[in-house]
Protein backbone atom coordinates (compact mmCIF):
# COMPACT_ATOMS: atom_id res chain seq x y z
CA UNK A 1 0.00 0.00 0.00
CA UNK A 2 1.48 3.24 -0.98
CA UNK A 3 0.94 6.57 1.35
CA UNK A 4 -1.48 9.30 0.27
CA UNK A 5 1.62 11.37 -0.34
CA UNK A 6 2.96 8.82 -2.40
CA UNK A 7 0.15 8.27 -4.52
CA UNK A 8 -0.64 12.02 -5.01
CA UNK A 9 3.09 12.05 -6.54
CA UNK A 10 2.01 9.10 -8.43
CA UNK A 11 -0.83 10.70 -10.39
CA UNK A 12 1.11 14.42 -10.30
CA UNK A 13 3.46 12.62 -12.18
CA UNK A 14 0.47 11.54 -14.86
CA UNK A 15 -1.51 14.51 -14.41
CA UNK A 16 1.35 16.81 -15.70
CA UNK A 17 1.40 16.07 -18.75
CA UNK A 18 -0.44 19.16 -21.32
CA UNK A 19 -3.73 17.66 -21.73
CA UNK A 20 -4.98 20.27 -24.25
CA UNK A 21 -3.40 21.44 -27.84
CA UNK A 22 -2.00 24.48 -28.39
CA UNK A 23 -4.85 26.09 -30.20
CA UNK A 24 -7.19 28.49 -30.14
CA UNK A 25 -4.92 29.87 -27.68
CA UNK A 26 -7.24 31.45 -25.43
CA UNK A 27 -9.53 28.65 -24.93
CA UNK A 28 -6.30 26.05 -23.99
CA UNK A 29 -4.31 28.72 -22.38
CA UNK A 30 -7.26 29.51 -20.32
CA UNK A 31 -8.42 25.85 -19.38
CA UNK A 32 -4.56 24.85 -18.58
CA UNK A 33 -4.33 28.31 -16.00
CA UNK A 34 -6.28 26.31 -13.36
CA UNK A 35 -4.11 23.33 -13.98
CA UNK A 36 -1.42 25.16 -12.90
CA UNK A 37 -2.44 26.78 -9.88
CA UNK A 38 -1.92 24.26 -7.72
CA UNK A 39 -4.41 22.34 -5.83
CA UNK A 40 -4.04 19.08 -3.09
CA UNK A 41 -5.64 16.38 -5.61
CA UNK A 42 -7.72 14.71 -2.78
CA UNK A 43 -10.12 13.60 -5.25
CA UNK A 44 -7.81 11.82 -7.66
CA UNK A 45 -5.54 10.18 -4.18
CA UNK A 46 -9.42 8.88 -3.42
CA UNK A 47 -9.59 7.05 -6.76
CA UNK A 48 -6.08 5.49 -6.20
CA UNK A 49 -6.72 4.92 -2.34
CA UNK A 50 -9.64 3.16 -3.21
CA UNK A 51 -8.11 1.04 -5.87
CA UNK A 52 -5.58 -0.13 -4.43
CA UNK A 53 -7.44 -2.00 -1.10
CA UNK A 54 -8.65 -4.41 -3.60
CA UNK A 55 -5.26 -5.03 -4.99
CA UNK A 56 -2.41 -3.54 -7.35
CA UNK A 57 -3.32 0.16 -8.65
CA UNK A 58 -5.31 -0.37 -12.37
CA UNK A 59 -3.66 1.64 -15.37
CA UNK A 60 -7.57 2.83 -15.63
CA UNK A 61 -7.78 3.95 -11.58
CA UNK A 62 -5.41 6.82 -13.20
CA UNK A 63 -7.50 7.51 -16.21
CA UNK A 64 -10.53 7.56 -13.75
CA UNK A 65 -8.58 9.94 -11.46
CA UNK A 66 -7.62 12.08 -14.04
CA UNK A 67 -10.98 12.43 -15.00
CA UNK A 68 -12.10 13.64 -11.50
CA UNK A 69 -9.91 16.15 -11.14
CA UNK A 70 -10.21 17.77 -14.89
CA UNK A 71 -14.26 17.47 -13.72
CA UNK A 72 -13.20 19.15 -10.09
CA UNK A 73 -11.35 22.05 -11.92
CA UNK A 74 -14.40 22.67 -14.38
CA UNK A 75 -16.58 23.16 -11.44
CA UNK A 76 -14.25 25.34 -10.20
CA UNK A 77 -13.96 27.68 -13.29
CA UNK A 78 -17.52 27.75 -13.19
CA UNK A 79 -18.22 28.70 -9.27
CA UNK A 80 -15.85 31.31 -9.74
CA UNK A 81 -17.94 33.05 -12.29
CA UNK A 82 -21.03 32.56 -10.55
CA UNK A 83 -19.99 33.72 -7.33
CA UNK A 84 -17.71 36.57 -9.52
CA UNK A 85 -14.38 35.78 -7.44
CA UNK A 86 -11.39 37.46 -8.11
CA UNK A 87 -8.83 34.87 -6.86
CA UNK A 88 -8.37 31.22 -6.09
CA UNK A 89 -5.01 30.02 -4.09
CA UNK A 90 -3.96 33.79 -4.36
CA UNK A 91 -4.04 33.62 -8.43
CA UNK A 92 -6.24 35.39 -10.61
CA UNK A 93 -9.37 33.05 -11.78
CA UNK A 94 -9.86 32.19 -15.12
CA UNK A 95 -12.68 34.41 -16.28
CA UNK A 96 -10.68 37.56 -14.15
CA UNK A 97 -7.51 36.61 -16.21
CA UNK A 98 -9.06 35.46 -19.70
CA UNK A 99 -12.55 37.16 -19.65
CA UNK A 100 -16.00 35.05 -18.87
CA UNK A 101 -16.35 33.75 -22.44
CA UNK A 102 -13.24 32.17 -22.33
CA UNK A 103 -13.37 30.95 -18.98
CA UNK A 104 -16.78 29.35 -19.65
CA UNK A 105 -15.46 27.74 -22.87
CA UNK A 106 -12.64 26.35 -21.14
CA UNK A 107 -14.57 24.64 -18.18
CA UNK A 108 -17.00 23.36 -20.87
CA UNK A 109 -13.63 21.81 -22.70
CA UNK A 110 -12.05 20.46 -19.85
CA UNK A 111 -15.71 18.30 -18.97
CA UNK A 112 -15.13 17.19 -22.59
CA UNK A 113 -11.57 16.42 -21.52
CA UNK A 114 -12.90 14.50 -18.36
CA UNK A 115 -14.92 12.35 -20.46
CA UNK A 116 -12.35 11.52 -22.76
CA UNK A 117 -10.22 10.38 -19.73
CA UNK A 118 -12.89 8.74 -18.40
CA UNK A 119 -13.73 6.24 -21.88
CA UNK A 120 -10.30 5.12 -21.29
CA UNK A 121 -11.29 2.77 -18.91
CA UNK A 122 -12.15 -1.19 -19.77
CA UNK A 123 -15.20 -2.44 -20.94
CA UNK A 124 -16.04 -4.20 -17.64
CA UNK A 125 -15.72 -0.77 -15.93
CA UNK A 126 -16.99 2.22 -17.82
CA UNK A 127 -20.71 1.49 -17.44
CA UNK A 128 -20.62 1.28 -13.87
CA UNK A 129 -18.45 4.58 -13.87
CA UNK A 130 -20.19 6.23 -16.65
CA UNK A 131 -23.50 5.64 -14.57
CA UNK A 132 -21.87 7.18 -11.28
CA UNK A 133 -20.04 9.63 -13.02
CA UNK A 134 -23.24 11.34 -14.52
CA UNK A 135 -24.88 10.66 -11.57
CA UNK A 136 -22.56 12.75 -9.81
CA UNK A 137 -22.00 15.17 -12.19
CA UNK A 138 -25.56 16.32 -12.66
CA UNK A 139 -26.04 16.38 -8.27
CA UNK A 140 -23.16 18.67 -8.68
CA UNK A 141 -24.79 20.73 -10.48
CA UNK A 142 -28.05 20.59 -8.42
CA UNK A 143 -25.83 21.89 -5.29
CA UNK A 144 -24.54 24.56 -6.88
CA UNK A 145 -27.86 25.87 -7.84
CA UNK A 146 -28.95 25.27 -4.01
CA UNK A 147 -26.25 27.43 -3.19
CA UNK A 148 -27.17 30.42 -5.03
CA UNK A 149 -30.01 29.97 -4.27
CA UNK A 150 -29.53 30.29 -0.47
CA UNK A 151 -28.05 33.44 -1.16
CA UNK A 152 -31.88 34.72 -1.66
CA UNK A 153 -32.96 33.39 1.91
CA UNK A 154 -33.18 34.96 4.91
CA UNK A 155 -33.16 31.28 6.60
CA UNK A 156 -31.75 27.85 6.03
CA UNK A 157 -32.38 25.04 7.99
CA UNK A 158 -29.95 22.01 8.54
CA UNK A 159 -31.64 19.61 6.07
CA UNK A 160 -31.50 21.72 3.65
CA UNK A 161 -27.96 22.85 4.24
CA UNK A 162 -27.05 19.66 4.41
CA UNK A 163 -27.88 18.48 1.27
CA UNK A 164 -27.18 20.98 -0.57
CA UNK A 165 -23.18 20.48 0.53
CA UNK A 166 -23.64 17.12 -0.31
CA UNK A 167 -24.47 18.19 -3.67
CA UNK A 168 -21.85 21.03 -4.26
CA UNK A 169 -18.96 19.16 -2.30
CA UNK A 170 -19.06 15.72 -0.93
CA UNK A 171 -20.77 13.55 -3.82
CA UNK A 172 -18.03 13.95 -5.90
CA UNK A 173 -15.28 12.92 -3.13
CA UNK A 174 -17.64 9.54 -2.29
CA UNK A 175 -18.15 8.74 -6.39
CA UNK A 176 -13.91 9.13 -6.34
CA UNK A 177 -14.14 6.66 -3.43
CA UNK A 178 -16.75 4.45 -5.48
CA UNK A 179 -14.76 4.63 -9.21
CA UNK A 180 -11.68 3.11 -7.04
CA UNK A 181 -13.65 0.37 -6.08
CA UNK A 182 -15.38 -0.02 -9.23
CA UNK A 183 -11.81 -0.69 -10.93
CA UNK A 184 -10.40 -2.56 -7.81
CA UNK A 185 -13.24 -4.95 -8.49
CA UNK A 186 -14.58 -4.96 -5.09
CA UNK A 187 -18.45 -6.06 -4.27
CA UNK A 188 -21.26 -3.62 -3.89
CA UNK A 189 -21.80 -3.83 -0.66
CA UNK A 190 -17.52 -2.77 -0.60
CA UNK A 191 -18.60 -0.16 -3.19
CA UNK A 192 -21.43 1.16 -1.29
CA UNK A 193 -19.36 1.30 2.37
CA UNK A 194 -16.72 3.47 0.24
CA UNK A 195 -19.33 6.02 -1.59
CA UNK A 196 -21.25 6.35 2.47
CA UNK A 197 -17.55 7.36 3.96
CA UNK A 198 -16.50 9.55 1.19
CA UNK A 199 -19.67 11.91 1.22
CA UNK A 200 -19.41 11.57 5.42
CA UNK A 201 -15.70 13.03 4.75
CA UNK A 202 -16.69 15.50 2.42
CA UNK A 203 -19.81 17.03 4.54
CA UNK A 204 -17.34 17.21 7.27
CA UNK A 205 -14.97 18.97 5.39
CA UNK A 206 -17.36 21.43 3.90
CA UNK A 207 -18.91 22.34 7.42
CA UNK A 208 -15.26 22.69 8.62
CA UNK A 209 -15.19 25.14 5.96
CA UNK A 210 -17.89 27.51 6.03
CA UNK A 211 -17.74 27.65 9.82
CA UNK A 212 -14.26 29.35 9.44
CA UNK A 213 -15.35 31.36 6.31
CA UNK A 214 -18.33 32.78 8.97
Amino acid sequence: MHTFSELAQLFEQKFSKDHFPARPRNLYDAARHILTIGGKRIRPVCVLLANELFGDLHEDSFHAATAVELFHNFSLIHDDILDNAPLRRGVETVHVKFGKSAALLAGDVMLVAAYQQLSKAGAEFLPGLLHLFNTTSRQVCEGQQMDMDFEESTEVNMETYLEMITGKTSVLLACSLQMGAIIGGAGVGNQEHLYEFGKNLGIAFQVQDDYLDA
